[in-house]
């Protein structure tokens, strides 16, 4: 099957129909926004006909209940599905007439019903309508027509999947469907035929599920907004909701639940044997069930039906059942549709497609089902809000228990659609109730069209929602921020369950299974560990039962954002092991995690498949679905938790970041507490907010205004929520030493010794231990053994205060020294990694200029021997790769002696090994280019006197200037450096970096030098020319990169001509800095291009040929960048002339924002 494909068609085909449909309505004067006249006879001087009129009449009285757009997106969606269902079944042979609607014989889009149209005998057929057309050679007509005949027609064996085309549907069928490029020779022509065929390989009936999840997935986007947590209207919940199933992975579902209701009370059935994915326990024995049943009795319901994936293989499935009991298939396919298979759903749209699958189901194994008057037991949940009171007090008459039993039926099922079929239904007597419907279809009376009709699909649905299955088997809605109404009544109703939408599904379908029954799921794997899903973890474990679960890979499910599980669940208590299978270590999609689970099958001692008691998960703090937990590691938990040893906290939320917080490098030094630690006479302090993964030391990003003891941001506080403690937690804790991680991570879980004059925030959580134990702990904590604990509580990427309290602490005293010292060497290793770039408050010199062959200090003394021009470059980068080297290999060594001190200390030897793999070790080895474009950024830096090649740290990062501390390199001395593709001004910044690298390594090795910061640099040209090409295309892309996204050098751009380029350092930014750049820079350059421009014009009067050419292409570049700097000159002259001033306090984006207009965007 050819997903790609049908993407590809389902989403612009719902572009394309809404674009038509539309259309369709503007024709009849139906129009956006306009007030419309549901009486007018003629449009445009055409005379509209009484079925014109009236259909029109129906379309606006929707439109006002209901709304344009939802109508034109329902209409839309009516012709999509109809035309996919026609598909379906001409390719599949299952028409009633045999003839093709959309291709012929061949599969080319060339209608059979239109050269067939003269010998067509379908009912409701107007022969000289056909006739009229052929005269008129308007086969677009002649086309709608017979479409329109053949849905009518299809109404007789399809009723729920073509409803009577007497309303405005049919006004709004598309025009020009013949059409190159129309959606229907699009569907013929673009979606291989054999998808759609069920004898091809490729062909399923699951294309129709398919067809709905793409088609409603830019509606998905629309609705569902995870970033912002954004709450789903009622009517949008389908879009935001439904997801289709893998087929095997409802395979797998229905095997273990349908399959094995079936097995296990039959040990004679052979059925086992064509189930792929049943599972069965290691030692191969089946536990039976001493009940007898017939097929009859293996009833299924999808209370969240969707397109009827899982009822459609619970119809093979059962189909087996039947034929194995002695049914034929065509006797079996009426028995499965009459008693076994049921679905419900608040889209009517996917209850349509649920019920059109289960019919070509039917009709796949009895070519007379559609003759057979059956129809699935699939419905629409419906509303009562609008029920007609007459016609329904008709419907009870004298009959007081009838009466008192709809007027609760009436009561429970108003907004229905609200909460699905989550309702609970009162016990009523619904046999008298269906019993009275029969009476009503024999009598005549003016309420039987709406009893028979609109009344009964409100309590078809309830019936189904009050009775109870062998199976119940669905993929739930995936929700989490309800609106109100469904907000109370989920709290009402199920507070225990509250999480998610899909966890009170798991309570509920319960309620629906017969006691010993299997309730099978796809949903998101948070409720196997998480602390919001205790409570339904605890019901499972002491009431329920895990039959058989698979863990997928995090990311195998793309139809979803969020990682997924699927298990089957027993209602009903048994010591019995549950059959686990553990995919998360095998990435590559959801064919992958199928062909891991066929292995586990045949090969049980795969490492990857676990047969668990539950009644083990209690042993772990919060019963965590840990079934792959060994005895050993259950062990530790009788060690006391971290809880007990330690204070993991909370950190602050300032409830606006962009205020309170800032990086570091964007504020004043001076007025940072950061070289010397706890100045509280400062304004910003240190702040642990999380971050990368790494361990040790590091990730030291983040400060945060907590000047006068956090005034103003508690002051803030106060002013939303009355006081400040509800967001600013655990203040006794601050400034303390502390460990920290970060709540939140794409890697592993890591810990950081803090130390003391910290903040924590709410992404950088924080531990504080006693400080004799606070090394043991974090060596613990970064261990092997703890990623074993934390697995089981958080196998998410999510790192929770309660998750880390439930480690397991054991201390060994005799280990205890050891420890310590490898930690504090982990510090050690890790903090010098951390420093060696700019990144880091603490960071001194570029390695490259510490590490040279010949340190400034022997330079100095030993002139005499020329030492001072004898410096390489390569060599200080080939000591730096192996400073790097040592360092990487040193913390490796070390992580690995903790983590075999900590194995030995659990006992956990057969579990772990002590090896740690290079990926995981978090310092950085040398990498050429990134280390020469740090040395050019550090040179930049020098440049503009942040740094000094004779004072180690940073030289300025605001305050008072001081000149003693450049004596080597002397910083520009307006703090604006041009970026040019010529040397046109005395301090061009590649001219600088020159003389930087001039000095630093001396002039003889100079060109060396040049060409190999030029070949790690990569590029065409000398060595210069490579080196100004960065600097005009790659430098200021990679300082937003390291600078994460607040540079603190800004580049002032005239465009895309490269006309002018600068580079100023905003903390040297003076009021008169702009109007510098515009005098002394920008007016020189248009000097410049002028003179250019006229001289290489006098040159191209003499020139000829190749010179000719390559002047004239010289002339339109300088002209092109004359051009785009004299706008640029306006722009920048405005801004001049305003002298304005910065607050490095209000940091880099509102600053930058003031000059947005004239400096590089930010990307």
């Amino acid at each position: 099957m050819d997903k790609n494909a049908i993407k590809k068609y389902a989403v612009w085909a719902r572009e394309e129909l809404i674009e038509k449909v539309t259309a369709r309505a503007v024709k009849y004067d139906i129009v956006k926004d306009k007030e419309l006249n549901p009486s007018l006879d003629s449009i445009n001087g055409e005379v509209l006909s009484e079925s014109e009129k009236n259909e029109r009449k129906a379309l606006i009285k929707r439109i006002n209940e209901d709304g344009y757009d939802q109508v034109m997106e329902e209409v839309a969606y009516t012709w999509f599905n109809r035309f996919i269902a026609i598909r379906f079944m001409e390719v599949n042979g299952y028409l009633p007439s045999h003839i093709r609607v959309f291709s012929n014989e061949n599969g080319e889009f060339r209608p059979q019903i239109l050269s067939e149209a003269i010998h067509l005998e379908m009912p409701g057929l107007d022969m000289e309508k056909v006739l009229a057309y052929k005269e008129d050679s308007n086969e677009d007509e002649l086309f709608k027509y017979l479409l329109k005949v053949q849905c009518n027609a299809l109404n007789e064996i399809l009723p729920q999947m073509f409803q009577k085309l007497e309303d405005y549907t049919e006004l709004l069928l598309p025009d020009y469907l013949l059409r190159e490029g129309s959606v229907i020779e699009t569907l013929v022509n673009d979606i291989p035929e054999d998808n759609f065929d069920i004898s091809s390989d490729n062909g399923q009936i699951e294309i129709i599920g398919w067809m709905y999840q793409y088609y409603i997935s830019a509606k998905h986007d629309e609705v569902v907004d995870p970033l912002h947590g954004k709450v789903v209207k009622k009517e949008e919940v389908p879009a935001a909701t439904q997801l289709f199933t893998t087929d095997w992975v409802v395979r797998y579902l229905i095997d273990n639940s349908v399959g094995r209701y079936w097995i296990e009370r039959n040990p004679e059935s052979q059925l086992a044997k064509g189930l792929t994915y049943f599972v069965t326990p290691k030692d191969g024995q089946i536990k039976y069930v001493d009940e007898k049943i017939t097929p009859q009795d293996v009833t299924v319901f999808d209370p969240c039906v969707g397109s009827g994936h899982f009822l459609v293989y619970a119809f093979e499935v059962l189909m087996k059942i039947y034929v194995e009991y002695g049914f034929s298939e065509r006797d079996a396919a009426s028995e499965i549709v009459k008693n076994n298979i049921f679905g419900l759903d608040i889209d009517g749209r996917a209850t349509q497609l649920a019920y059109f699958a289960v019919m070509m189901k039917a009709r796949q194994y009895d070519r007379r089902f559609f003759t057979r008057g059956i129809q699935p037991q699939i419905y629409e949940i419906m509303e009562s809000n609008n029920a007609d009171k007459s016609s329904v007090d008709y419907f009870c008459g004298d009959d007081i228990t009838l009466k008192n039993d709809v007027e609760v039926l009436v009561d429970t099922l108003k907004d229905a659609k609200e909460y699905g079929s989550i309702l609970q239904i009162p016990e009523i007597d619904f046999e008298k109730i269906n019993g009275r419907f029969e009476q009503v279809a024999d009598e005549i009376s003016m309420y039987n069209t709406y009893l028979l009709g609109d009344f009964k699909s409100i309590i078809d649905p309830a019936y189904l929602m009050s009775k109870k299955y062998a199976v119940v088997a669905t993929n739930p809605p995936y929700l989490n921020k309800y609106d109100p109404k469904l907000k109370k009544f989920i709290t009402d109703n199920y507070a225990d369950y509250k999480g998610d939408l899909f966890s009170v599904f798991m309570y509920r379908n319960f309620e629906y299974c017969l006691t010993g029954g299997y309730s099978s799921f796809m949903t998101p794997m948070v409720w196997m560990f998480i602390q919001t899903y205790e409570k339904l973890r605890r019901m499972i474990l002491e009431t329920k039962g895990i039959h058989t679960l698979i863990q997928m890979e995090y990311s195998a499910y793309e139809e979803a954002t969020v990682r997924i599980c699927a298990f089957v669940l027993r209602n009903y208590r048994t010591d019995e092991a549950g059959y686990y299978f553990k995919l998360s270590d095998f990435v590559g999609g959801m064919d992958v995690q199928r062909q891991k689970v066929i292995e586990a099958q045949n090969n049980k001692q795969c490492g990857y498949y676990f047969e668990a008691d539950s009644k083990k998960f209690n042993q772990v703090e919060g019963s965590p679905i840990s079934y792959w937990v060994t005895d050993s590691i259950y062990n530790a938990y009788k060690n006391p938790n971290l809880n007990m040893l330690a204070q993991p906290r909370h950190g602050l939320a300032t409830s606006d970041n962009a205020r309170f917080l800032r990086l570091w490098h964007e504020v004043d030094i001076n007025k940072a507490s950061l070289i010397k630690k706890c100045d509280f006479d400062k304004k910003w302090f240190p702040m642990n907010k999380g971050g990368a993964y790494r361990k040790w030391y590091g990730n030291l990003d983040w400060v945060i205004n907590y000047e006068n003891d956090g005034k103003e941001l508690k002051d803030f506080a106060i002013s939303i929520y009355k006081c400040s403690t509800r967001t600013i937690q655990n203040t006794q804790f601050y400034f303390k030493e502390s460990l920290t991680w970060s709540a939140l991570t794409s890697g592993a879980f890591s810990v950081r010794w803090s130390d003391v004059g910290a903040l924590f925030g709410s992404g950088g959580y924080s531990a504080f231990v006693q400080p004799d134990l606070l090394k043991y702990v974090l060596a613990l904590m970064n261990s092997k053994v703890n990623a074993s604990f934390i697995k089981i509580v958080s196998p998410t990427l999510n790192y929770e205060v309660g998750h880390i309290k439930t480690i397991p602490v054991c201390i060994d005293e005799d280990r205890h020294e050891e420890i310590n010292k490898l930690v504090e060497d982990c510090i050690r290793v890790s903090k010098a990694d951390w420093d060696s770039f700019e990144t880091s408050w603490d960071y001194e010199f570029h390695p490259l200029v510490r590490l040279m062959s010949f340190p400034k200090e022997e330079r100095e003394s030993d002139a005499m021997h020329h030492i001072v021009d004898m410096n390489y470059i390569k060599e200080a980068f080939t000591n730096w790769s192996n400073e790097c080297y040592l360092r990487f290999q040193k913390l490796k060594e070390n992580e690995e002696n903790i983590n075999r001190i900590f194995i030995e200390i659990y006992g956990l030897q057969e579990e772990l090994t002590a090896e740690v793999e290079e990926k995981d070790v978090t310092v950085r080895k040398a990498d050429l280019q990134r280390d020469i474009r740090s040395f050019i950024s550090y040179a930049v830096g020098c440049m503009f006197g942040r740094y000094s090649l004779d004072v180690p740290g940073l030289a300025y990062a605001g305050g008072t200037w001081d000149d003693t501390k450049y004596v080597t390199f002397k910083p520009d001395e307006d703090a604006i450096i041009p970026i040019c593709d010529d040397e046109y001004f005395n301090d061009d910044i590649v001219g600088r970096f020159i003389q930087f690298v001039e000095i630093v390594y001396g002039k003889q090795t100079l060109e060396e030098n040049l060409q190999f910061i030029a070949d790690a640099l990569g590029g065409k040209g000398s060595s210069r020319e490579v080196i100004r090409n960065y600097f005009i295309n790659d430098f200021y892309a990679d300082h937003v990169k390291i600078y994460q996204k607040r540079p603190i050098y800004w580049l002032f751009d005239s465009g895309k001509k490269n006309g002018f380029k600068c580079l100023i350092y905003m903390h040297r930014c003076q009021p008169d800095t702009i109007a510098r750049i515009r005098t002394d820079y920008v007016h020189e350059q248009q000097a410049r291009y002028r003179t250019a421009i006229e001289e290489i014009t006098n040159r191209i009067e003499s020139a000829s040929g190749s010179d000719k050419v390559k002047l004239t292409k010289k002339i339109n570049t300088l002209k092109a960048q004359n051009d785009e700097i004299h706008t640029y000159e306006e722009k920048i002259h405005h801004l001049a002339d305003q002298m304005i001033s910065i607050d490095l306090d209000d940091g880099v984006k509102k600053n930058y924002e003031i000059f947005k207009d004239v400096l590089a965007k930010i990307k």
